[in-house]
């Protein structure tokens, strides 16, 4: 009696909330996390085709066919020029906007904080249509507005940067919000000692409020670059990657890949590389979180 009272223990034990909550986040980790890429892992050593059952063990000749391709190394520039001027306006535009909002606009500043946040929850496939009827060049908004005559998205000079526009308007809502609430837990006696030292505003920006501000800007830089290197949605939708392969970022070449050419075990070895230089970038940013946890 007393082992069977001690098993039903032990059963109730199993079934707690916690537990439960705890076996159903192993269960998803294992099927959307550590499956996925396991399968791509692996299938970056095959020659993979699952439409016509195909697994040819290839070694690495995958990674060799990636490396000499021109079409990867132009996509890996694409990605680059796209992620490098993203994430730099997003920085600047979002600091700046925070910066104005906690010193001139103190009053208003949940109203414009919700205005600024808004295009960063709209949906990225509602946005890249509307902004595909902006840059059209007979009735977009751009053209009549700045009165320009450019064929945006049919351009391979301008097609890419229309689409780095369009991300910049639509995240760097993101990055106000984030370095707003970095600007309201910086300490204002050190504001008051520089007051006091006659310090003028831009030596308190660039000596104070911008060190302060480190973590919080380092924080948002890993994030960003996390986020555009995986960009795809706006890709597929504004350009399919054209014109011609111009704005083929390594996101858009991974599926093109797979689900255009069903090259399945090159897109395999494509994500490796991908799923690298990300969580090389995860270490980082928590890294940076740890060491903000840490300094006092």
């Amino acid at each position: 009696m007393v082992m069977i009272a001690s098993i039903q223990n032990k059963f109730k034990n199993f079934l707690s909330l916690k537990n439960v909550a705890i076996a159903f986040l192993v269960i998803y980790f294992a099927i959307f996390m550590v499956y996925p890429i396991s399968k791509a892992f692996i299938g970056s050593f095959y020659d993979w085709n699952p439409l016509i059952d195909q697994f040819n063990f290839v070694g690495l000749n995958n990674f060799k066919e990636v490396i000499g391709d021109g079409l990867f190394w132009n996509s890996i520039k694409n990605t680059l020029l796209f992620t490098s001027f993203s994430v730099s306006f997003r920085l600047v535009i979002g600091l700046g906007l925070a910066m104005l909002l906690y010193s001139k606009l103190a009053k208003y500043k949940s109203f414009f904080n919700g205005m600024f946040y808004m295009p960063t929850i709209t949906p990225l496939v509602a946005v890249s249509f509307v902004w595909m009827w902006m840059f059209n060049p007979q009735f977009g908004l751009i053209n009549n507005i700045f009165h320009l005559d450019i064929n945006w998205l049919n351009d391979p000079k301008y097609a890419l940067p229309a689409i780095t526009i369009m991300t910049i308007w639509k995240d760097f809502g993101y990055a106000t919000v984030i370095f707003l609430a970095g600007l309201m837990g910086l300490p204002k006696d050190v504001y008051e000692a520089a007051d006091v030292d006659g310090a003028s505003g831009f030596k308190k920006f660039t000596n104070i409020t911008l060190p302060l501000l480190k973590p919080t800007t380092i924080f948002i830089l890993i994030t960003s670059l996390i986020s555009y290197l995986q960009a795809y949605v706006q890709i597929l939708i504004m350009t399919e990657g054209g014109p011609g392969t111009s704005t083929y970022v390594i996101s858009y070449l991974i599926f093109d890949e797979a689900f255009v050419k069903y090259n399945f075990g090159t897109a395999s070895a494509m994500s490796m590389i991908l799923f690298v230089i990300i969580a090389i970038l995860t270490a980082i940013m928590f890294k940076v979180t740890e060491e903000r946890k840490i300094t006092p």
